[in-house]
């Protein structure tokens, strides 16, 4: 399957170096290949964007909206089969995967929905004649970065918004995973979005610095590591730019003496190990009442060691490969540096002898938090445990991290929810249920190193993609 750029309404092959696509799961596999935007492309497709803007803002909301409906019947109709795309060329499990397509098509139609809800405000003014509007507007060009592991519902809480606001785009994907965005892509133009309103760009990191560099760029939302995503955020700040970051998490699920231990266990393994880790949201970090660890360490372990490790489209399969070599070799690393500092292997540990990039469920018992995995996102399917004396400190050993994307807790406790609420310095919080997962009509982002910006997903991303203007309203004298 060859993709291709989108620069001005048209899909062109690309000037710069070709790439391809592999199953991760059969690395000799290609899935999909092409060819990256050159300079002179990237800056077509802003230009594009630029001269897009205007009518496109002009657009009544209930337009745009039809096209983001339109364009999720085509993503929801094709979600079986761009599914099994998605399976080959990023690694998911075939379910997994389907249901992320279905979920692209959700957001979609919550943003359109949006042209049916309010988009400003009327004050009451002092003086006589007089009212005040607080009326919204789109901010311009968006510019877009977006990671491998979700490929089209990330691309889709990021464009959705953007559009049915009233602003266009330049949107570079993972290279990673190219095919999923040429789908979107498709699915949008063929649902009439005209032409310039949405352009595509494949590229490496000078492609994403070209796109974050441009006068012609209002603004950026960029999702990926915390090292680029710092870089990215010290940039738009020395340019003046607006700009959203997503980046990595260091999750934690704590686990109180009075959890239903069974439930616990079941979600802290689907929290770590589903989409083989590789979510922001995942669960690496266990904090265990010592009333109930070697009991709950026990379960976790056990379901782990039973989890179905295979090729993601194989029916009963619970857990593909992981999306690269550099990142089995990466998380193959960090599991092997943690053992050498003390930690127990419980579960995994070991490399997977077969073709693709597969390791084990692994859960490792910490010797303390003062090792390099208590601090380090290895993003893949790997848990590490500590014990608590109590609830306040299994709540400090929590906010332990750098980072603070998103957090759950497993108690029968209402009053101790409550303080976890209060005191986990984090941006989603689960309560009985895994650390993953967000709804598209509520608010996602993390705080500390986890994100910077206003939050994305529900209402919130208004606050990014428009900008306000007060009007005093005034009767002639």
């Amino acid at each position: 399957m060859d993709v291709l750029n989108l620069i001005a309404g048209r899909w062109v092959e690309g000037d710069g170096a070709e790439f391809a696509d592999t199953n991760p799961a059969r690395p000799s596999e290609v899935v999909a290949r092409g060819r990256f935007a050159s300079p002179t492309e990237v800056e077509r497709a802003i230009v594009a964007a630029r001269e897009a803007a205007p009518g496109w803002a002009a657009t009544p909301h209930h337009a745009r909206a039809a096209v983001l409906v339109a364009a999720a019947d085509l993503v929801d109709a094709a979600a079986d089969d761009w599914g099994a795309e998605l399976a080959r060329e990023e690694g998911k499990t075939l379910p997994e995967a389907v249901a992320e397509v279905r979920g692209a098509a959700r957001i979609l139609r919550y943003y359109a929905s949006e042209a049916d809800r309010e988009n400003g405000e009327v004050f009451a003014s002092p003086r006589p004649g007089e009212t005040v509007l607080v009326v919204r507007k789109p901010i311009g060009v968006a510019g877009l970065i977006t990671p491998f592991n979700f490929p089209i519902a990330i691309p889709a809480w990021k464009i959705g918004p953007a559009l049915t606001y009233g602003n266009t785009v330049v949107w570079k994907p993972s290279s990673l995973v190219p095919l999923l965005a040429y789908r979107l892509a498709q699915a949008l133009t063929s649902a009439g979005l005209p032409d310039g309103v949405l352009n595509v760009v494949y590229g490496e990191g000078d492609a994403g610095s070209a796109i974050v560099d441009h006068p012609g760029v209002d603004a950026v939302s960029f999702t990926g590591s915390t090292a680029v995503g710092r870089a990215v955020i010290a940039r738009c700040g020395e340019l003046g730019k607006p700009v959203q970051t997503e980046m990595g998490g260091k999750n934690a699920s704590v686990v109180l003496a009075d959890a239903d231990l069974d439930h616990a266990a079941e979600q802290v393994c689907v929290g770590a190990f589903r989409s083989t880790g590789q979510k922001c949201t995942a669960t690496s970090r266990l904090i265990v009442a010592e009333q109930v660890a070697d009991e709950l360490l026990h379960r976790v372990a056990e379901r782990a060691a039973r989890l179905v490790v295979g090729d993601p489209l194989d029916a009963g399969v619970e857990m593909g490969p992981l999306v690269s070599s550099a990142a089995r070799d990466r998380v193959s690393a960090g599991v092997s540096h943690a053992v050498g500092e003390g930690a127990k292997p419980l579960a995994g540990g070991a490399s997977l002898d077969r073709d693709g990039w597969f390791v084990p469920p692994t859960v490792l018992d910490l010797p303390g938090t003062g090792v390099d995995f208590w601090r380090t996102e290895l993003f893949g399917p790997v848990v590490g445990a500590v014990r608590a004396s109590s609830p306040e400190e299994a709540l400090d050993l929590a906010n332990l991290s750098d980072h603070g994307l998103s957090a759950a807790i497993f108690t029968r406790d209402l009053g101790v929810a409550l303080r976890a609420t209060e005191r986990l310095e984090v941006g989603v919080l689960h309560v009985n249920s895994e650390s993953a997962g967000t709804f598209p009509y509520v608010p996602f982002g993390g705080a500390k190193q986890s994100g910077f910006g206003p939050k994305e997903q529900g209402r919130a991303a208004r606050e990014f993609y428009t900008r306000t203007v007060t009007v005093y309203l005034g009767s002639p004298a």
